[in-house]
């Protein structure tokens, strides 16, 4: 089952545009969204929210249009900023006594156990928390009316190493059950190592993967060699390459081809999360391998 469903939803707003954007984020599962900076995630997350509109194609939230069904959907979901835009004169006492009758499930004695957790005070004011502490709130609330999708967008943004971890290890030890689907937008790769199962990657206005990780892991690999190996036609082969007068480094579908001409004189790996988006941003540089070959 798919919590999630895009089906070619098309979106502009000025120069910016979406196109053509379908994936899926299915039930049971940590599922990333990664992106460069202004590629359009957060504004996907408010297309899902039903907080602006696509100007053509269709967004399902458990099988229905979130404008049929908006408040026994978002009933099921525990969304998370990057900001807690709550009134910072606030306490988390009156924070609660506001948002808890939106929802039909909301549970003081959860809420209390995780304010507890993270060290929060019923009675201090908003605008005496951290960064972190805010984050921690958020989740809290989350976390707090049995939700069934959770929407993280950015949770770990303006966070330290140590409150990032944190908030990371609550996401997943929390959230462990084949009911609870997470969908969770970020531009710190490194923080969907550890969590992540299926991955959606936007580039350009569109959606460039959207599959399980180990299949995408299991796709993709990088290869590294003598720069006196490498020719136009190899090139050809891969979506990213670089090459220097020490070696080359290659990311290709193909590895198969490399290994089966140069054997164990070429290096195979499988990439990071990280090495994936990175390579895939830059794309192929051609230009590199005409570089060195007319010098």
């Amino acid at each position: 089952m798919n919590v999630i469903e895009l089906k070619n939803v098309h979106y502009q707003h000025k120069a910016f545009q979406l196109n053509d954007i379908t994936f899926r984020v299915p039930q049971g599962f940590v599922t990333g969204f990664i992106g460069a900076n202004g590629a359009g995630k957060t504004t996907i997350i408010r297309l899902i929210m039903d907080l602006i509109e696509p100007h053509d194609g269709d967004i399902f939230i458990f099988n229905q249009k979130m404008k049929n069904n908006a408040v026994a959907i978002k009933d099921k979901i525990g969304f998370v900023y990057s900001e807690l835009y709550l009134n910072d004169k606030w306490t988390i006492k009156k924070i609660e006594n506001y948002i808890a009758p939106f929802y039909s499930r909301w549970d003081h004695e959860i809420f209390k156990y995780y304010i507890e957790k993270f060290g929060l005070s019923f009675n201090k004011k908003i605008k005496t928390f951290s960064t972190g502490m805010k984050m921690k709130l958020s989740i809290a609330i989350a976390f707090s009316h049995q939700a069934e999708l959770f929407i993280f967008d950015e949770p770990t943004s303006g966070l330290d190493p140590i409150i990032r971890n944190e908030v990371l290890d609550i996401i997943q030890k929390e959230l462990i059950d084949e009911r609870k689907t997470v969908f969770i937008s970020t531009h710190i790769i490194s923080d969907l190592e550890k969590i992540a199962d299926y991955l959606v990657y936007i580039k350009d206005g569109h959606i460039a993967l959207g599959d399980f990780l180990d299949n995408i892991l299991k796709q993709f690999q990088i290869v590294k060699g003598d720069p006196q190996q490498i020719d136009e036609e190899l090139v050809q082969l891969t979506h990213y390459f670089e090459r220097n007068k020490t070696g080359y480094t290659a990311l290709t579908t193909q590895a198969n081809v490399f290994y089966e001409i140069f054997g164990n004189s070429v290096t195979i790996t499988t990439p990071t999360i990280e090495d994936l988006m990175v390579y895939l941003e830059k794309g192929t540089r051609n230009n590199e391998y005409d570089r060195y070959e007319n010098e």
